[in-house]
């Protein structure tokens, strides 16, 4: 026997689940006789790509993480304390081991489905509830992307308020001493809106401008000043003008609350709170504010509801503020939150409770004291008379600056560089007195000092260096759950508790139709807690991250090639923000081009909800175009109203495959309509996961097109974020692309959209091991296997539910939607088989979108065929259970579908009064009975929830009192 000697297990076949046989007999199910005529029946000839991808070779898993671990420590992982919102901090090995690292915590889908999500739900209301105790306001959501898009949110939250009581009035002040970054996402996103902003010191604030409705103050500010602003808020209160504080969540232990000093909104960042730096994301930011804004808060917001037994359930809150509803009148486009690092920053406050957080802040704050004292010591200016961790340091000179430069590298210590003689220095939570030792040391040695003192004797003396008036003095994180799991054996517990009660990918599959939730490698997962991957600050010099930029480098040539498109910016931070980003570069063309009246962008009616609010967000004026009867966009209508506004048109946004599920025959003639008219084409890349290797955006002859990283690419949905939305565009539109106000980005003029100039730089790694472990080969045929198993679940299902769309050939795309509207007539919802499928272990597909009373199914190719048919053996169960009420075998209103979910306690009561058995309600199907997965509370009353608005940790009793009244 010849022994291959290089016969690597490929790492396609680890993704692609079904094996040769299987695919043979979905093939056979079909009805066709192989994969590429199936291909060839569901993708117009026109569109197909005329030659193979041209990407590396694909690299075993073993190879991969050698040669990525030899790229990624090609990054200095040096000692930061650059600040500007990002701190060191230290992520307990409890929370990294058993959330960060723990699919059962990463792979979960967004908590739409309530009754399968209570563990994430309780830790977010968790979140919500540290944030609004630290910032001493109401109402607090979970969450927004970074902190510079959530203050740019509470911009456009407070423009909106202020219509009611300062109509007109469109000025908003931000303070010049606000993080740079935040000022530039800003400026972005105020130029789009059509609010002035006025960026300035806040000595030159005149707060009775009548067109002046909001203010943003950063507390500490950027060169690490506390101030307290509690009468510049009560003289802004009294001349209508609404203030916004940017604050340190972790300072806010010993600071006076942006609550007590009379703040409106508050934001940040939860970085701090054990999440790694990662090279600028992804990190969970927060919004807080009065109650009064409760009902326009941006993102989501968990509340506190009851399920039908009247038992305590959480949910999300408030559903009908989502941009899917809203569409074109959504003041935000916010869909993808930051789910798992809110739920790590929810545990760090868990774990250490507030006590510990409360240490971590003194302890922080007393080493900067001691740096303070230190460096006066030798002569060193301090500019700061009040600080929590920040220092600003006067070196009296440019040429002392830089020679402590060198010093400091020379040490691999990084610092805030002003360019003017001033120096910044944040501390950490890993800082050491030694640390300061070395700290004090550069610095005597750049100044040319003698050190005529002990620095570890004077840490015997430190005390607090805040004044009184400044000092905390309100309670915080007093709820139960914030002093019951400090040893880690009870913090373990508490942990795999809330996972038991998550349905996730480690239960059974997703198939969420538009969301495509596939395999989360572990290979792709394990660069992202490298030292070398996750210790990076956004702000350190770029010769410290050659990892980075290569990978960087790599990756934008990938997705170019895989797109068809000429340039790539890696910057937006979700699929939301490409799409805003995209239309953005649009706009700054047709601006370029002396043509800025051009604004209207057609949107058709089966877009996704973000796409309206995304144009409306880039200032474009939105008109709707109509579908035909079989879902495709109307010709007709379309050419009618491209030729109306031809002197205004600005973009069409097109989702491809539609988000019916089907390739569209007449998607190039589509977008020649549109160039003839003056007007480029956005396609929303939700749906590129049926693209690549078969056809390309730039193929169909759009010229800017989103990629969802977490979607197509592989990146976990976490529960709800993290996401990444880079955009591909062509030569015309690659100037306007994102660049960054303290990065610079090459050839890049347009404005920030996110915080950090590459966004959430740490979770790239595990789409780049997903293109380098899959190759040109793999990625096709990921895309055809897909279509496979969609065509497969559309052949099972279709003698029993009704395939709303499909193409010319009778395929559908990678999605399709089973229309369930005709149960209605006997009494049976489509949120009815939503809930009942959780009885059999799966979590619904997409509920009610983009048709109503439909459920819109995507199996994605990393399931084999024998999940397809259990998930398949499910629904047609659930039909026959249907088909009971349809002909009066059991009661219209008191049956198994009404009653779903089921729990184990419902099962265990002594009394079983309902028509049908027990066990016909928890193991209606044989396999079942192996892989059961309990929901932990019965059907949520949501209206109850919004009527009785609880979003903060609340004791049961208090609750049940505000309930009663």
């Amino acid at each position: 026997m010849n022994i291959n000697l290089r016969n690597f297990e490929k790492f396609e076949k680890r993704h692609n689940s079904s094996g040769d046989a299987e695919v043979q007999e979905m093939l056979a199910a079909i009805g066709t006789p192989n994969l590429d005529t199936l291909i060839d029946e569901t993708v117009p000839p026109a569109i197909r790509l005329k030659q193979k991808l041209q990407l590396p070779p694909a690299q075993n898993e073993y190879k991969f993480l050698q040669e990525f671990k030899q790229l990624t420590d090609k990054n200095k992982v040096f000692k930061n304390y650059i600040g500007m919102g990002y701190s060191d901090t230290i992520t307990p090995t409890v929370i990294l081991r058993n959330i960060l690292e723990n699919p059962g915590w990463y792979t979960a889908y967004t908590p739409y489905q309530a009754e399968i999500a209570q563990g994430r739900l309780e830790m977010l209301l968790n979140f919500q509830t540290v944030v609004s105790d630290l910032t001493g306001l109401e109402i607090a959501n979970a969450s927004l992307l970074d902190e510079g898009t959530a203050a740019a949110e509470a911009m456009g939250m407070t423009y909106a308020f202020a219509q009611r009581k300062k109509k007109g009035a469109n000025k908003f002040f931000v303070a010049d001493n606000c993080h740079p970054q935040t000022i530039d996402v800003m400026r972005t996103r105020a130029i789009s809106i059509g609010i002035d902003l006025e960026i300035a010191s806040v000595e030159s604030l005149d707060l009775t401008d009548a067109s002046l409705y909001g203010v943003l103050l950063q507390y500490p500010d950027t060169n690490g000043q506390v101030t307290d602003f509690t009468e510049l808020i009560a003289s802004a209160h009294e001349n209508k003008v609404q203030v916004t504080l940017a604050a340190d969540l972790l300072s806010l232990l010993l600071l006076k609350t942006p609550g007590e000093m009379g703040a409106d909104v508050v934001i940040g960042s939860s970085q701090r709170f054990g999440v790694p730096l990662g090279y600028g994301g992804p990190h969970a930011a927060f919004l807080s504010a009065k109650d009064d804004y409760k009902r326009m808060l941006p993102g989501r917001i968990i509340g506190i509801s009851k399920d039908v037994d009247g038992k305590v359930a959480y949910r999300m809150a408030l559903q009908t503020r989502e941009q899917h509803i809203k569409r074109e009148k959504a003041t935000s486009n916010i869909c993808t939150a930051q789910v798992l690092l809110a739920v790590i920053a929810a545990a760090y406050a868990v774990y250490h409770g507030p006590k510990g957080l409360k240490n971590i802040a003194l302890r922080i704050h007393g080493m900067t004291n001691l740096l303070a004292k230190s460096l006066e010591k030798i002569g060193v200016s301090v500019k700061n008379d009040q600080f929590f961790d920040t220092l600003k340091l006067d070196l009296g000179s440019e040429a002392n600056e830089e020679i402590l430069k060198e010093f400091a590298l020379k040490n691999e210590i990084n610092l805030r560089y002003f360019g003017d003689g001033n120096v910044g220095v944040s501390i950490g939570e890993s800082t050491t007195v030694e640390d300061i030792e070395i700290l004090v040391n550069i610095f005597a040695e750049a100044m040319g000092e003698n050190i005529d003192f002990d620095v570890t004797e004077l840490a015997q003396s430190i005390d607090l260096a805040i004044g009184e008036s400044l000092q905390r003095k309100t309670t915080y994180l007093e709820h139960p759950v914030f002093s019951a799991y400090h040893s880690e054996h009870e913090m373990l517990r508490y942990l795999k508790s809330l996972e038991n009660k998550d349905l996730s990918l480690v239960h059974s599959m997703i198939s969420l139709g538009s969301c495509t939730m596939k395999l989360n490698a572990t290979s792709e997962m394990i660069p992202i807690t490298w030292s070398t991957v996750g210790n990076l600050h956004p702000f350190a010099p770029l010769n410290q991250a050659d990892g980075y930029s290569k990978m960087f480098d790599n990756l934008e040539k990938w997705l170019c090639e895989i797109t068809g498109f000429d340039a790539v910016s890696l910057q937006p931070n979700s699929g939301a923000q490409g799409e805003y980003a995209g239309l953005m570069a649009i706009m700054g063309y047709h601006k370029g081009n002396g043509e800025g009246h051009r604004n209207v962008a057609l949107i058709p009616s089966s877009a996704h909800g973000t796409n309206p609010a995304s144009a409306v967000m880039a200032g474009m004026k939105v008109v709707i175009t109509k579908c035909d009867e079989n879902g495709n966009i109307d010709m007709v209508d379309l050419a009618e109203k491209a030729e109306t506004h031809k002197d205004d048109l600005a973009a069409l946004m097109v989702t491809y495959p539609s988000t019916h599920g089907v390739f569209e025959e007449g998607i190039i003639e589509i977008c020649q309509l549109i160039h003839k008219f003056g007007g480029k084409v956005y396609m929303d890349g939700a749906n590129m996961n049926a693209q690549v290797g078969l056809t390309s955006p730039a193929n169909i002859g759009a010229d800017v097109c989103h990629l969802n990283l977490h979607k197509t690419f592989c990146i976990p949905h976490g529960g709800g974020g993290p996401g990444m939305g880079p955009i591909g565009v062509t030569k015309e539109l690659a100037p306007f692309l994102s660049g960054h106000a303290v990065v610079e980005l090459d050839g890049k003029q347009g404005t920030a959209v996110s915080a950090a100039p590459w966004g959430s730089a740490s979770i790239l790694p595990i789409s780049y091991a997903y293109i380098a472990m899959m190759g040109e080969e793999g990625l096709t045929n990921a895309t055809k296997r897909a279509i496979l198993n969609a065509n497969y679940i559309k052949a099972r299902l279709e003698n029993y539910f009704q395939i709303l769309y499909t193409g010319k050939n009778g395929r559908c795309a990678h999605e399709m939607i089973v229309d369930c509207r005709q149960f209605k007539e006997f009494g049976v919802e489509v949120e009815d088989i939503a809930k009942r499928l959780m009885d059999y272990g799966y979590h619904a597909p997409t509920v009610s979108f983009p048709v109503a009373g439909t459920l819109m199914i995507e199996p994605t190719e990393s399931e084999s065929k024998a999940e397809l048919d259990r998930f398949c053996d499910a629904l047609i169960s659930i039909y026959g259970e249907i088909m009971e009420v349809k002909e009066g075998k059991t009661d219209t209103k008191v049956n198994v579908l009404k009653n779903a979910p089921h729990t184990a306690e419902m099962l265990l009561a002594d009394n079983w009064e309902l028509p049908y058995s027990r066990e016909k309600a928890a193991y209606p199907l044989a396999f079942v009975k192996e892989k059961k997965f309990w929901p932990t509370v019965r059907r949520i009353d949501s209206a109850f929830g919004d009527r009785n608005l609880i979003c903060s940790c609340t004791p049961v009793e208090a609750y049940a009192e505000e309930a009663a009244v």
